[in-house]
C-alpha cells in the first residue's frame, strides 16, 4: 500500500474489542515514532503505554474517549529539551515533535492493522498529575490503541476536505 493509500484508508476509530495488542505489533508502533523527525532532533518527547487494568481505569476517569481500547498511548514533551527558536521568544518545537512522533505511530499501527484515534479531550494537568510525570513535562494528547469492534465506520466527515486552492497559496 502507498502512504496516500494509507493515509486515505485510515480513520478514527470510536469503538475498540478487548483484544489485547500483541506486544510485537506494539514494539513496531513505538519504532516508527522512534525515528520521527524532530526540531533539532532533540527528541523532547515521551511516551506512556497505558495497558494495565489500574492505568487504564485511571485515564478511562479522566477522559471519555477512551471507547474501550486496551492500550492508550499518552505523549507528551519534556520541556527541557524541546528546541527553542533564537529569533522569538516562545516559539517551541515540543507540541509539534509530538505531533510528528504520533503521526508515525498512528500510521504503522494501521498499516499493522491496529486501529487508533487521537484525542485532545482530556484533562492535561490533571492526567500529568494523576500519573506522576515529572514537573517539567507537558502531555499533549492520548492514542487509544486496538482493534475495532465489528462494523466501525469513518465518521461522516472523514472524507470531507475544504478546496486545495482554499488551504494552499503558492507564493
Amino acid at each position: 500500500m502507498g502512504f496516500l493509500e494509507l493515509a486515505k484508508d485510515r480513520f478514527s476509530v470510536r469503538s475498540f474489542t478487548d483484544r489485547p495488542v500483541e506486544q510485537e505489533k506494539l514494539d513496531l508502533i513505538l519504532e516508527a515514532a522512534m525515528i520521527a523527525p524532530t526540531g533539532k532532533n532533540s527528541q523532547p518527547w515521551r511516551c506512556y503505554v497505558l495497558r494495565s487494568p489500574e492505568a487504564l481505569e485511571k485515564i478511562n476517569g479522566l477522559s471519555r474517549c477512551i471507547f474501550g481500547a486496551p492500550v492508550v498511548l499518552l505523549f507528551t514533551y519534556n520541556m527541557d529539551e524541546d528546541w527553542q527558536s533564537p529569533f522569538e521568544e516562545g516559539i517551541r518545537s515540543g507540541v509539534e515533535d509530538v505531533s510528528i512522533v504520533a503521526t508515525h505511530a498512528m500510521l504503522e499501527a494501521w498499516e499493522l492493522g491496529v486501529q487508533s484515534i487521537w484525542v485532545n479531550l482530556f484533562p492535561n494537568t490533571e492526567t500529568e498529575r494523576a500519573f506522576g510525570l515529572p514537573e517539567n513535562e507537558r502531555s499533549v494528547l492520548l492514542m487509544p490503541l486496538g482493534y475495532a469492534t465489528e462494523g466501525v465506520k469513518p465518521s461522516r466527515l472523514h472524507a470531507a476536505s475544504r478546496p486545495m486552492d482554499e488551504l494552499v497559496s503558492y507564493l
